[in-house]
């Protein structure tokens, strides 16, 4: 009995260590999200800059949102629906997410800064 009790808590570590290992934290995401101000404005009515407002950007259709500012054609034809993951796609290599898209911007390689900038925009955008 207590073989199997340590085999299932040993199991539950194992398959939970991928979700600690990337566990979300908006106070780093802040840190990382300096590198987005220049283009980048997160509050609500915010102004729009080189890129749009992000405020309640969750949950929309890219390039739907009513905020005055000018999308590219081929991030209005993407389809997108930001959640976590399309946004992490987008993030890590916004060219390839969505070819001919204006944002200049190369990309968060690290997975960790990713998840920790979508939890701060989480955290400040709905």
């Amino acid at each position: 009995m207590k073989s199997l009790i340590i085999s299932i808590t040993v199991s539950l570590i194992v398959l939970a260590a991928p979700s600690l290992a990337h566990a979300q934290d908006a106070a780093a995401g802040k840190k990382v999200f300096k590198r987005c101000v220049s283009c980048h404005t997160v509050e609500k009515d915010g102004r729009n800059k080189v890129g749009p407002n992000l405020w309640g950007i969750f949950g929309s259709t890219a390039a739907q949102r009513n905020v005055g500012y000018k999308y590219s054609r081929a991030m209005k034809a993407s389809g997108i629906i930001w959640d976590e993951a399309t946004l992490s796609s987008y993030l890590q290599n916004p060219r390839k997410a969505v070819p001919k898209t204006r944002m200049a911007f190369a990309g968060l390689k690290k997975a960790k800064q990713r998840d920790d900038v979508i939890a701060y925009l989480k955290s400040v955008t709905e």
